[in-house]
């Protein structure tokens, strides 16, 4: 998979990296405008980006802010910084041989936990970009599901709706349970602009495999 996994040195979208750090974008914003990630693992230009790699730090920074003081966890970030610089030109697999560890006076913090997550997480976003294409033929150029003409912004739509793998696939039958994953991830890395379209229900055509509606009551009086 690392020979189509964003590299280590791709800028990735704000909303790709909220993925990847498994933070939101609201996040993603923050450590950006207080300066928490590095300035040199930030884009601003068209738009803003983020670092592949560094990813692992916003992991980093959020996940351990119950357990380690925000001076603890900045010098953290600053001391890979400097690691991080020199081998940015690595692939991941070279990455994740480097040593992570941190020394802190009494505190010792390993990074690596955090590496392997974002590195695994950059796969699935690269799987998900995969399973994804996008033609003027094909639905006017709406993304769709790869092989398919389903809108992957429909997939994710009912995902996001409550509907079960099951009856997703009872709807459309070309799809499987990665598949409808991978969707999602996709939808997450790249939202829609304006108002989300909301499903009631799944598409014309598909077979319902249990509808659990409940009787709204009336008001009194």
């Amino acid at each position: 998979m690392e020979a189509h996994m964003p590299a280590v040195a791709e800028m990735l979208k704000a909303s790709e990296a909220a993925v990847v750090s498994r933070v939101s974008l609201r996040d993603v914003n923050r450590v950006i405008d207080e300066h928490i990630l590095p300035e040199a693992f930030v884009s601003l230009d068209n738009g803003r980006h983020v670092l592949a790699a560094a990813c692992s730090l916003i992991t980093f920074y959020f996940e351990s802010a119950r357990r380690l003081t925000s001076e603890e966890r900045l010098f953290a970030i600053r001391t890979a910084e400097a690691r991080l610089a020199k081998v940015r030109t690595l692939p991941w697999s070279a990455l994740l041989r480097e040593d992570w560890t941190v020394h802190h006076e009494f505190l010792t913090i390993d990074l690596m936990p955090f590496m392997r997550g974002a590195s695994e997480r950059l796969d699935d976003l690269a799987a998900a970009r995969e399973n994804v294409t996008s033609s003027p033929d094909i639905l006017g150029g709406t993304p769709v599901i790869r092989a398919t003409r389903i809108p992957v912004y429909d997939v994710a739509t009912s995902v996001a709706a409550g509907h079960s793998t099951e009856r997703i696939v009872e709807a459309w039958p070309s799809l499987d349970a990665e598949k409808i994953r991978l969707a999602s991830i996709y939808a997450e890395a790249n939202p829609l602009r304006g108002r989300p379209r909301v499903f009631s229900d799944l598409p014309e055509g598909s077979v319902i495999v249990t509808d659990r509606r409940v009787a709204r009551r009336r008001k009194a009086g």
